[in-house]
C-alpha cells in the first residue's frame, strides 16, 4: 500500500489548555472525527477547571464523574481495538501498544480525579489534579495521541479491505476480458458480479465516511461509472463472444474495460489519497470559482479607495452576470432534456440496425454524435452555474459519460447493423442506449440539485459513523460488531436496489413533464420518489439510512404518503366523466393495499437476521410495487388532465390543472420475466440466459 498510516485519517486539533493530537496529522473521515469529539471535549473541562482554594462537593463529584467517564469509554474503545489487533495479525503489535498506552492514560486521569484522594493527601503521598494539573495534561495527550494511533490503524484496515476488494475485482476483469468460452464466462462472471457487490459496499461506506465534500463526489462519479459499466460489460462481452471476427464488437467491449479500470483506479487515489505518477490535482476551471476567488480579494487590507470602489462596482455586475448565467444555462438545459425525452434517435438506430441498413445507421450516428456534442456542451456550461465543488465534479463526471458512451453505442449499432439477425448485438445496443437514457435522467437531478443550490434550498446532511464511538450507549463488544450479510442477500438487495433505482428515475422523468409543479399528484408523486430513492441508496450503503430501523421508518413515511396520494387521485377521479373513470379507479385499487400492506410490515416487530433481512426483503419490494403503480398512474393522470383542459373529459377542475406540451405515453404492468419501465433487464436475467447463447 502506497499510502502511510495517516494519510487516509489523522488529526489536527488542539484547544485553549496546550491539548493537542499530532499537529501534521489531519482528520478526513467522519467516524474518526465523531469518535475524538467527545474524548476531546471531556478531557478539555479537565483541563479548564477554574482552580479555588474552596470546592463544592458537587464540584468535586462532577470532576471526578468526568474522569470516570473517561477511563470508561477509553476502557470500551480498548476492547474493540484489541479485537481488531486479534483479526490483523500485520497491525497486531502496533494496535496492541497503542491500546496499552491508551489503557494507561486513562486509569491516570481517573486516578488523578478521583475524590478519595483528597481526603488524606499527605498519607498516601498521591498527587490529585488539583495538586498537579501538568500530570493530567500529560496523560491527556498520550490518551489523544494512542487513541488517534488506534483509529488511523483501523482506518489502514478499511483500505487495506478496500484495495483488496479493488485487486479482486481487477483479477476477475482480466480473466473476463481473455475468456474464449460461453461456459467459462459464465462461471467468471458470477464470480465477477459477488466481488463487484463486495465492492461496492465497501466504496460506498467510505464514500459516506469523507469529510471532504469534493472527493465524496469524485467518489460518487466513479461508483457510478462501475455500477452502469458492469451491464455493459456483460452484453459487450456476449457480443464478441458470439461475434469474434467483429472489428466494431472488439472495440465496444475494449471500451467498458477501459472506463472500469479507470473508475477503479480513480476510487483506490480517492481512498489512499493520492494522484499516479506524482501528478497534481486539477482544479475544473469554472465562472463559479474564479468569481468566488475575486469577491475574496475586494478584502484586502490597504487597498486605495478609487480601486475599492472600482472592485465593487464590478462585483455586482459580476453577480448580475452570474443570475443570467445560471438563468440560460439552466433554461438551455431543462429545453434540450425535453427535446431529447422522446430518444426518438435511439429508437431509430435500434430499428435500422436490426434491418441491416447501413445508410440509415450511418445517418443516425451522426445526430447522435451532434447530440452527443450538445450534451457536453450544456454540462460544461452547468458546470460553471454549478454553485458548489461537488456538483462542479457531477458536471464534469456527466460530461465525461456522454462523450464515452456515444461512441460506444455507435460502435454496439455497427455491430448490430453486420449482424441484423444476432439477439446478442441486439441485447448489447439497449444496453448501452439504456445507459445514455439514464445519464439524462440522472442530469435531470443535476439540474434539480443545481437550482435548490442557487435557490438556498440545499439541505444539511447527517453524518455518517463507521467507526465505532466509546462510552455510546453502554455498547459491549458483541454490539458493536456490526451484522454482515453473506453474498447471496447482498447481491439479492442489490438486485432489488437497481430496480428500484431506475423505477424512480422513470417516475422524475414524469413529473418534470407537468407545467404545474404545485398540483397535488406531482408533489405527492416527487415526495414519494423522494424517498423511494433513499431506500435504493441504502441498499447501497449509502444515504441518510444507515440502520434497518432508519429503513423500516421510511418505509412507514413511504406508506402513509401513498395513501394520503391515494385521496388526491380519488378526488381528482370525481370530476371526471364516467368513461374516463375505470383505468384510475383500477390504479388506485392497487395502491391503497399495498401501501397498507408496507405500512404493517414496518411496523411489526421481528427479532434475528434472518427474520429482519426478510422484513428488509419485503419492504423494499412493496416500495418497488408502489413506485410501479406510481409510473402507471403519473402518465395516465396528465393524460386526462388534458382531456380536462380541453372540456372533453370533466365537469369541472377545482385546481389549476395544467397540460403540458410534451407528449406523454402510458406504460404497460411490468410482467415476471419482461424488462421493467426502463426496458432494462435485471443481472441475474442475463447471467440465467448466459447458458444459452451458442443457439444465437
Amino acid at each position: 500500500m502506497a499510502t502511510s498510516p495517516c494519510s487516509s485519517s489523522g488529526v489536527s486539533s488542539s484547544s485553549s489548555s496546550g491539548l493537542g493530537a499530532d499537529a501534521g496529522l489531519e482528520i478526513r473521515t467522519r467516524s474518526v472525527e465523531q469518535t475524538l469529539v467527545p474524548l476531546v471535549s471531556q478531557i478539555t473541562t479537565l483541563i479548564n477547571h477554574k482552580d479555588k482554594p474552596k470546592r463544592s462537593d458537587k464540584t468535586l463529584q462532577a470532576i471526578q464523574r468526568v474522569g470516570q467517564a473517561v477511563n470508561l469509554a477509553v476502557g470500551r474503545f480498548v476492547t474493540v481495538g484489541e479485537a481488531i489487533a486479534n483479526e490483523n495479525r500485520e497491525l497486531k503489535e502496533e494496535m496492541s501498544i497503542a491500546c496499552i498506552e491508551a489503557k494507561r492514560a486513562g486509569e491516570t486521569i481517573a486516578q488523578l480525579t478521583d475524590v478519595a484522594n483528597l481526603d488524606h493527601p499527605e498519607s498516601d503521598g498521591r498527587i490529585t489534579i488539583f495538586t498537579d494539573k501538568t500530570g493530567v495534561v500529560k496523560a491527556a495527550r498520550l490518551l489523544l495521541s494512542s487513541v488517534t494511533k488506534v483509529l488511523v490503524l483501523a482506518d489502514r484496515i478499511v483500505i487495506k479491505q478496500i484495495i483488496g476488494s479493488r485487486n479482486k475485482v481487477l483479477a476477475t476483469m482480466e480473466q473476463l476480458e481473455k475468456v474464449n468460452s460461453f461456459q467459462e464466462f459464465v462461471q467468471i462472471f458470477s464470480q465477477f458480479g459477488n466481488e463487484m457487490v463486495e465492492f461496492a459496499h465497501l466504496t460506498g461506506d467510505r464514500q459516506n465516511d469523507l469529510k471532504d465534500e469534493k472527493k465524496k463526489a469524485r467518489m460518487a462519479a466513479a461508483r457510478a461509472v462501475l455500477e452502469k459499466c458492469t451491464m455493459m460489460l456483460l452484453t459487450a462481452s456476449k457480443t464478441c463472444l458470439r461475434h469474434p471476427d467483429c472489428e466494431s464488437a472488439r472495440l465496444n467491449k475494449e471500451g467498458v474495460f477501459h472506463r472500469m479500470r479507470l473508475a477503479l483506479e480513480q476510487v483506490i487515489e480517492i481512498v489512499t489519497d493520492s494522484r499516479p505518477r506524482g501528478e497534481n490535482e486539477m482544479a475544473p476551471i469554472s465562472i463559479y470559482s474564479s468569481i468566488t476567488e475575486f469577491k475574496q480579494s475586494q478584502k484586502t487590507k490597504d487597498i486605495i479607495e478609487d480601486l475599492e470602489v472600482a472592485i465593487l462596482k464590478t462585483c455586482q455586475c459580476m453577480n448580475e452576470l452570474k443570475r443570467e448565467l445560471h438563468h440560460a444555462a439552466t433554461s438551455l438545459t431543462a429545453d434540450l432534456l425535453r427535446y431529447h425525452a422522446d430518444h426518438m434517435v435511439l429508437k431509430a438506430l435500434k430499428i435500422t440496425g436490426a434491418e441491416g441498413n447501413l445508410e440509415a445507421v450511418a445517418e443516425y450516428t451522426c445526430k447522435l454524435s451532434e447530440q452527443k456534442e450538445q450534451l457536453v456542451e450544456t454540462c460544461r456550461l452547468l458546470r460553471h452555474v454549478s454553485g458548489t465543488e461537488p456538483l462542479e465534479i457531477t458536471c464534469v463526471h456527466a460530461e465525461d459519460t456522454f462523450q464515452v458512451t456515444g461512441p460506444q453505442i455507435i460502435s454496439a449499432a455497427e455491430t448490430l447493423t453486420l449482424h441484423p439477425s444476432s439477439k446478442i448485438a441486439k441485447e448489447n445496443l439497449d444496453v448501452f442506449c439504456e445507459a445514455w437514457e439514464s445519464q439524462l435522467s440522472d442530469m435531470s437531478m443535476l439540474l434539480r440539485e443545481i437550482n435548490d443550490v442557487f435557490e438556498g434550498r440545499r439541505g444539511e446532511k447527517r453524518a455518517y459513523l463507521s467507526l465505532p464511538r466509546p462510552g455510546k450507549h453502554n455498547a459491549n463488544l458483541k454490539s458493536l460488531k456490526p451484522v454482515k450479510l453473506d453474498t447471496e442477500e447482498q447481491a439479492k438487495l442489490g438486485k432489488l436496489g437497481l430496480e428500484l433505482h431506475l423505477l424512480t428515475s422513470d417516475v422524475d422523468s414524469e413529473t418534470e413533464k407537468w407545467e404545474d409543479q404545485e398540483n397535488k399528484i406531482v408533489r405527492h408523486g416527487q415526495s414519494i420518489s423522494s424517498m423511494a430513492h433513499s431506500i435504493y441508496l441504502f441498499t447501497r450503503g449509502e444515504g441518510l439510512l444507515k440502520t434497518t430501523q432508519d429503513l423500516f421508518h421510511q418505509a412507514e413515511v413511504f406508506s402513509t404518503e401513498g395513501i394520503k396520494l391515494a385521496s388526491v387521485l380519488t378526488a381528482f377521479s370525481n370530476q371526471l366523466e364516467v368513461d374516463d373513470k375505470p383505468l384510475l379507479l383500477l390504479e388506485i385499487d392497487k395502491l391503497i393495499p399495498v401501501c397498507q400492506q408496507l405500512q404493517i410490515t414496518a411496523k411489526t416487530t421481528v427479532q434475528g437476521k434472518n427474520a429482519t433481512f426478510t422484513k428488509v426483503d419485503t419492504c423494499i419490494r412493496k416500495t418497488k410495487d408502489v413506485m410501479t403503480i406510481l409510473s402507471q398512474v403519473l402518465p395516465l393522470s396528465y393524460k386526462l388532465l388534458r382531456k380536462c383542459r380541453t372540456g372533453n373529459g370533466c365537469f369541472r377542475s377545482p385546481h389549476p390543472w395544467r397540460e403540458n406540451r410534451l407528449q406523454t405515453n402510458t406504460n404497460e404492468d411490468s410482467k415476471e420475466g419482461k424488462t421493467n419501465a426502463f426496458g432494462i433487464k435485471s443481472l441475474d436475467h442475463h447471467v440465467a440466459n448466459l447458458t444459452f447463447l451458442e443457439s444465437k
